[in-house]
């Protein structure tokens, strides 16, 4: 197997095959971005002198060719090669000779993996803040177009106290606005470049980390050495947590709609095409797609956890195991942009039941209403409770079914302005057009 780091003594096959484990698999999908920071940091050998502007011409466009290569689906780690950084640097010297060879000068393959990774990451945090904000826009949309349709609110999966659809998207919206807060932090965590720190302890050549960091369109730098590799695992973990937050609002939806779905509560409806049926009960309309969902939701729950585990009690420095949190977090991206996107398409197609209220078990829903209108009469709060739960128990409780609140965030006054332009302002802070150029900038 070729390897950057092989000598002349050959690793045990039993072990190699152990230690590699699935690494070929996720380093794939890092392809792009392993070019990405050779692109810069060959920039940067040449400012520097350690590569003349020949080798430096040669390189940058041989790199570009692989790059439009990977973008189309044309690359591929060949049978033999340990990763993507062997397969690139092997497809360098292939075809450009010895100028390929010079690309590893100034770095380690510590700081390499360091830096595909927080490209990876930082483009699929992107992505799900994207795929967030779409279903975002869906249900502050929903939440207008039903604001005035009355819905059963529960606590202990009791009848409680009069809700609206316009309430139950809003809250759902503003949900996924306070989870992007903590998806903000973790992008800013990533979005700092750790490229030059070499195995964790700094060259002795002098490089020019702030050059790569503006070529890479990074924030900043990791700038101490040894925490720049400290902060793998670290980076990961909080990743894992804004992962886990949305997951878990995904999570309860998806409990939400499984619930509304069954024929107990019947609040709203899908297509036939959008549910499955069953082999022996022909009446059956379940709700799979909400199902996996919650139950891939609540798999992403567990992945601080995971995370955590994984890299408890290491010391400083590298440790092989970190390798395994691709296997952890790659999956958890992938599953977590398809929930999104699913709960997109289904809530396109949600149809809602507008005379629920019809149904007599509804009645002591607008028991609360009824004291407070009783209040807003004169009638002290104790006394208007107490009236009001007698005639519950001898049945004679005939309430006012009409709604009146005003106060924020309440069903006559959703307050969805305020959460988009909440939304629209924490969105500004990602700061995407500035990465986007950059790397434009890198490959032309």
């Amino acid at each position: 197997m070729s390897k950057l780091w092989q000598k002349t003594t050959n690793v045990n096959e039993l072990v190699e095959s152990f230690t590699v484990g699935r690494d070929r698999e996720f380093d794939e999908q890092m392809a792009a971005f392993d070019v990405l920071g050779s692109l810069a940091h060959t920039h940067m050998l040449r400012s520097i002198g350690l590569m003349d502007e020949a080798d430096l011409n040669l390189v940058q466009k041989e790199l570009k060719a692989i790059y439009k290569d990977i973008q189309v689906g044309n690359f591929s780690i060949g049978e033999g090669v340990e990763d993507v950084h062997s397969q690139v640097e092997l497809l360098l010297t292939q075809r450009i000779g010895d100028a390929g060879k010079k690309i590893h000068s100034g770095r380690s393959r510590n700081d390499q993996v360091l830096v595909d990774l927080k490209l990876f990451f930082r483009s699929q945090l992107q992505e799900v803040v994207e795929e967030t904000y779409t279903l975002f826009k869906l249900l502050i949309d929903l939440s207008e177009k039903h604001k005035n349709i009355i819905l059963p609110g529960y606590t202990h999966l009791q009848v409680a106290m009069p809700s609206s659809f316009g309430l139950w998207f809003g809250a759902y919206a503003e949900s996924l606005a306070d989870d992007l807060e903590t998806v903000l932090a973790a992008y800013r965590i990533t979005n700092k470049n750790p490229l030059g720190s070499a195995a964790g302890y700094g060259s002795s050549f002098p490089l020019n980390r702030t050059m790569t960091t503006e070529l890479l369109g990074f924030d900043n730098l990791n700038y101490n050495v040894v925490y720049a590799q400290m902060g793998r695992g670290k980076t990961e973990r909080i990743i894992a947590q804004a992962i886990a937050n949305i997951g878990a609002t995904l999570a309860k939806m998806a409990m939400d709609q499984a619930l509304y779905l069954s024929q107990n509560f019947a609040f709203v409806s899908y297509p036939d095409t959008l549910t499955t049926g069953s082999s022996i009960m022909p009446h059956k309309k379940n709700p799979d797609v909400w199902e996996i969902m919650r139950g891939k939701c609540n798999r992403l729950q567990a992945l601080p956890n995971d995370v955590a585990i994984m890299t408890t009690n290491l010391p400083s420095g590298y440790h092989r195991e970190l390798q395994l949190l691709k296997e952890l977090l790659f999956p958890a991206f992938a599953d977590l942009k398809n929930c999104l996107h699913m709960a997109n398409f289904m809530l396109q197609h949600i149809e809602v039941k507008t005379d629920i209220l019809n149904d007599p078990k509804y009645a002591y829903l607008f028991s609360v209403e009824e004291v407070n209108r009783m209040v807003l009469d004169g009638t002290p709060f104790r006394d208007a409770y107490k009236q009001v739960g007698l005639a519950i128990e001898q049945g004679n409780f005939n309430p006012d079914k009409k709604v009146n609140h005003t106060h924020e965030g309440s069903i006559g006054n959703l307050n969805n302005t305020e959460i988009t332009a909440s939304m629209d302002k924490l969105l500004a802070n990602f700061n995407f057009d500035k990465v986007q150029k950059a790397i434009d900038s890198l490959v032309a």
